[in-house]
């Protein structure tokens, strides 16, 4: 009897090792046929996002993105998110303006591209190395999400790392993402004309999450502007200061309703970031200077400059600005830098302007 109970149990434990081995074989089959399996995660350092854009008719210049994060989850799930305040057009001042005046990024900080990509379509990527897959991919950027179609090439560089990269640039409409009004800033700060699209090309390269690459702290997107903006450290001197605050004085981003001193809370993202450069430009007093249109008297229209020149004040010191570095002054209606006669120039004339008036 003991024999026979012996025999049984361990034929119990024969089968329990048999359904354990089957388990593992369908697990690893399933390893195999899912190329994604475990998940991927974006490396920023080995991957680029450019854009290459056009002024004056016949001048290329191109410029890329220095902070990115993203992953593809088991599923094929892809994400990836590019922080607009790392753009990179090699000149700080113009990255300035990118920033500011074209992707407002005080207000729009990230964009973000998600696709889906058939883990069937992969399945072979570890025989043949390198696939061209058609792929529909959202592109969501300054408030706006747009649905493009594209190929891109799937490169398997090693057994832990895969490229998805452009097949060819995609073509980008300025209109597209309501950042004609951007555009115009930016052509009259620059003072050149500027074909409104662009071309986009990328090659990511992600990890296998196994990996110890993968592992690595990333950089994220979600990262105070201050620490990824690519710029010099510590303080700016004065005429880097200069070139910010006259930037930052052709936004348009800073509102009040009509006749009224009271700032939208919705000035207030540039506001913050205004007072994040005012702290990096030391020993300098900084004018906030209020103007209005034509519309009124000029006795009125003065008061009213001053109202709002001391209301912006005031907020950058409730911003822990210390008060002597900063001043307001009205000027009413007298320096106007647009006709009063049309709608359009009299919303230029309506604004604040910052500048240095000592150090």
């Amino acid at each position: 009897m003991n024999l026979l109970k012996r025999l049984q149990e361990k034929a119990a434990h024969n089968l329990f090792l048999v359904v354990l081995a089957l388990i593992a074989l369908g697990q690893v089959a399933q390893a195999q046929q899912n190329p994604f399996s475990g998940g991927w995660t974006l490396q920023p350092e080995m991957s680029n996002l450019t854009f290459q854009s056009v002024k004056k008719q016949t001048v290329v210049e191109s410029s890329s993105f220095a902070t990115l994060e993203g992953e593809i989850s088991p599923s094929g799930a892809t994400e990836v998110r590019v922080l607009l305040d790392s753009v990179d057009t090699k000149i700080d001042l113009r990255n300035v303006r990118m920033r500011f005046l074209f992707f407002e990024t005080f207000k729009f900080p990230t964009a973000k591209i998600t696709t889906q990509i058939d883990a069937s379509a992969l399945a072979d990527l570890e025989q043949v190395r390198r696939k061209t897959v058609p792929v529909t991919y959202t592109m969501d950027l300054h408030g706006v999400t747009k649905d493009y179609e594209a190929e891109v090439f799937v490169t398997l560089l090693t057994p832990d790392l895969v490229s998805v990269a452009s097949r060819t640039p995609v073509s980008v409409s300025v209109a597209d993402f309501n950042l004609m009004e951007g555009l115009n800033k930016l052509q009259e700060a620059a003072n050149v004309d500027i074909i409104p699209s662009a071309t986009v090309s990328f090659d990511f390269i992600f990890a296998r999450n196994s990996t110890t690459a993968a592992a690595t702290p990333q950089p994220t997107a979600t990262a105070t502007p201050a620490s990824v903006a690519l710029e010099a450290e510590g303080d700016f001197d004065r005429e880097a200061c200069k070139g910010r605050f006259e930037i930052l004085s052709r936004t348009g981003n800073i509102y009040f309703a009509s006749g009224s001193s009271r700032h939208d809370p919705k000035s207030e993202p540039l506001l913050n970031s205004l007072a994040d450069i005012i702290r990096r430009c030391p020993n300098m007093v900084i004018e906030v200077g209020g103007h209005t249109d034509s519309v009124g008297s000029d006795a009125s229209n003065q008061r009213l400059s001053d109202a709002r020149a001391t209301t912006v004040r005031e907020y950058l010191i409730s911003r822990d600005l210390t008060p002597d570095v900063l001043v307001s002054k009205g000027y009413g209606e007298s320096s106007p830098i647009a006709s009063n006669d049309t709608r359009e120039g009299r919303w230029k004339n309506r604004r604040i302007e910052f500048k240095v008036i000592s150090n």
